[in-house]
């Protein structure tokens, strides 16, 4: 279900969808960006901040006003490491 309203289990989804539709949703992701409300809302934002940021001098990157954006690839030791 989702979020309690209906549909399918995400189970029944992944049984269901077919390969040519889960390309098709990859290109429109790579076409669009995410599906997630709140991380286009984020992004958003984070443009209009890097504007600003400029304007005054900065010399920010978009991902700095993106905080749940992934900044690099961490191993699986890695964060055994740090979060152990």
């Amino acid at each position: 279900m989702l979020n309690g309203i209906g549909g399918c289990t995400i189970a029944e989804a992944k049984a269901n969808i077919s390969y040519a539709e889960v390309l098709a949703w990859v290109a429109y992701r790579d076409k669009y960006g995410s599906l997630s409300f709140g991380r286009r809302l984020e992004l958003s934002s984070a443009i209009v901040a890097l504007q600003v940021n400029r304007m005054n001098g900065g010399k920010a990157e978009l991902v700095d006003f993106m905080p749940h954006a992934a900044r690099a690839e961490v191993s699986l030791e890695q964060a055994l490491e740090e979060w152990a």
